[in-house]
Order: structure tokens, then sequence, then C-alpha cells
């Protein structure tokens, strides 16, 4: 009898000890008070397809050509802040649908500790609901209560008030951005942010951009001529070159698409993507207040790892 409370006893501590281990490792590896650069990696093999069974021993991070010690690794799945931005200017008229369906699969693929706010960008720029929530049912009702509007893209504006709203988030902070067009607000000014300011800003505060463009077809005018001498027929407009420029710097990934119908496998391999990711990181050889290079090797044959470009050294705030 008091052998078998002893080893229900044992077996209640082991079990409670598996549990704690699993919840520990389920931690964000960065700690707030850190000073730990905090470095995403996404990598895939030659054909794109995600590689995430890497050891620690595969990485390697360089400032200035110097290999950096690696003080943080993990293959966990990391918790995510999220905004996710969807373009309402009038070119997107007859692609609200398929966006709002994209949208949605990608919400439908959240993770347990994710939390997320959707933004929409055209005459005004909002962002709903008031708090980050992980219950899909409340973004759901956001994606629903959108209604698709006419007006400009303040594309660089939107992105500056996500980041504003993730700045106060923990952990590791994403933005995500769809859009047809190139940045053209309302109106001329110096409240208008530009593409160097919002990526700037991304920068300092660890923030990852993911953008997907779609490409627009539009009707040329006939006997006006038309681009490149045209006269009427059809040509597409690509989306602003700066996303794929602030994708890559931040990390992230830039897809850009010819099809509205692509839409729900692409925010779909975003999502893939986010929770495929291998968190490193390292002590920063020096806090001077400035931007410093780096670059994130992998030595698994024919593979390529996706990382951010530079990081801030910040003196008087924790540059995790």
């Amino acid at each position: 009898m008091h052998r078998s409370k002893s080893a229900a006893a044992l077996l209640v501590a082991a079990s409670a000890g598996v549990l704690l281990a699993a919840q520990e490792q389920r931690q964000p590896p960065f700690r707030s008070g850190a000073r730990t650069v905090a470095v995403y990696a996404t990598v895939t093999d030659k054909d794109g397809r995600l590689v995430p069974d890497l050891g620690r021993e595969m990485f390697d991070i360089r400032e200035g050509g110097k290999p950096q010690p690696l003080t943080v690794f993990s293959n966990d799945v990391q918790p995510i802040s999220l905004v996710m931005l969807l373009d309402r200017s009038g070119s997107m008229r007859g692609n609200n649908g398929l966006v709002a369906q994209a949208a949605a699969a990608f919400v439908d693929r959240l993770g347990p500790g994710d939390k997320t706010r959707i933004g929409t960008f055209a005459e005004r720029i909002e962002i709903e609901p008031a708090e980050f929530t992980g219950d899909r049912a409340v973004l759901h009702r956001v994606l629903q209560a959108t209604a698709a509007v006419t007006g400009p893209t303040p594309l660089w504006n939107a992105i500056d008030e996500a980041l504003e709203a993730l700045h106060a988030q923990d952990g590791r902070k994403v933005v995500l951005v769809f859009s047809d067009g190139g940045d053209s607000p309302a109106g001329a000014g110096p409240a208008n942010r530009s593409l160097y300011d919002v990526m700037r800003r991304a920068q300092q505060e660890d923030v990852m951009i993911y953008a997907i463009g779609l490409q627009t077809t539009v009707l040329l005018g006939r006997g006006g001529g038309g681009v490149g001498g045209m006269t009427g027929g059809m040509t597409s407009l690509r989306p602003d070159p700066g996303l794929a420029r602030i994708a890559d710097e931040t990390g992230g990934g830039y897809f850009e698409l010819t099809r509205g119908d692509d839409l729900s496998s692409t925010f779909t391999r975003v999502a893939d993507e986010l929770h495929h990711q291998y968190a490193l990181g390292f002590e920063p050889p020096r806090l001077d207040d400035k931007m410093h290079k780096i670059e994130v090797r992998v030595s698994q044959k024919g593979a390529k790892a996706r990382a951010r470009t530079e990081y801030f050294a910040g003196r008087s705030a924790d540059s995790r």
C-alpha cells in the first residue's frame, strides 16, 4: 500500500516536472531587460520549401564580417503580435472579396499564443479591435464589418500606424501588409511618412514586415497615346517597389502576385513561415546608438536563410 502511494507520488512529481519543462521550453527566448539582439530566420531549400529542423551548429551570425556567438537558439514556435494591413483604396474594388477570404484563412491559422489586430487604409486608416486579441471569432467579425471604400493609398502612413500599435507589445512583432498600388497619401505634407521613415523605425523597434503585392490591370486611354506610345489595350501596374525592400531589410518576406485567386495560398504561406522560424540571438559587441549590418548564414547544403539585415544598438534601451 505504501509502495503504491510512493509510486503514485513519484509519477505525479515526474509528470509535473515534464509539464514544467515543456512550459519553460515554450517561453519566448528573449527576456525583458536582456541586452540581446533578436534575429528571426526563415530557412528554405533550393525549391523554396521551408527547412524547420536544423540545429544550432548550422547557423552563423556575422556583424561586419565577424562571427558572433549565439546566446539564444530555438526552433520552437514563438508567439506573435501582428497587425494585418489591408489596402481598401479604389483600385481594390474588384478584389476586396478575395482579400477578405485570404485574411480569414490567415486568422484561422493563428497559433495559441498569437495576438492580432486588423487594419485598413484608404481615405482613412483604421486598426481594430481596440486591443490585440487571439480570439478568432472577434477577428472574423472585424473582417466582415470592413467595408470597401474608395480613395488614395497611404501605404507608409498605414505601416507607421501599425508600428505605433505594436510599440508597447513584447516578444516577436510583425506587420503583414497587402497592397496593389504605390504610396499615394491624400495630401502632401511633413506628417506623411516615407519608406525610409518606416523602414528605419521597424529596424529600430525590431518589427518584421511581410508584404503581399498584387499587380493591377488597367485600361489604357484611346486617342491620347498611352504607356510606351500605346493607344488602347491593357497594361499591368506593379505594387510599390518599396514593399520588397522593406520586407527584405526587416527579415520578412515579399510575394508579388498577378492574380487575386492566389491570395489565400499566399496568406497561408506567410502563416506557415511565421510558425516555422528560428529564433537566434547574440549580444551586441557595442552599444553606440547606431545601426549595424548583420548577415545570417546557414551551412545546410542547398539552403538559405532570410533574416533582418540591420539592428539598432541602443545605449539607453534594451537592444533585444
